[in-house]
């Protein structure tokens, strides 16, 4: 995965998980949908991963830990800032 971006990475990701499970919602039984949501999922799921280790939490639910709230320590995830390389 490029750096220039990771937030853009997180994006596509989670739209193509979006698109797959409302095919999925009607086309339970398509093993390529179920196959490619399993993929883009976990693509989602590692680029989300590598994003908040480097900028913090993108989400609200990624940000308790046992010592603080970290949700709004860090630059917002759609600031500018929050997505260039220092």
């Amino acid at each position: 995965m490029s750096n220039t971006n990771p937030l853009k990475y997180v994006q596509q990701y989670s739209f193509a998980v979006l698109e797959a499970q409302l095919y999925l919602d009607s086309h339970p039984n398509c093993a390529d949908a179920l196959a490619y949501y399993n993929k883009y999922k976990k693509l989602y799921e590692e680029a989300k991963a590598d994003y908040e280790a480097t900028y913090g939490p993108l989400t609200a639910d990624s940000s308790a830990n046992d010592e603080c709230w970290q949700w709004v320590k860090a630059p917002w995830p759609w600031e500018l800032s929050a997505n260039e390389e220092v």
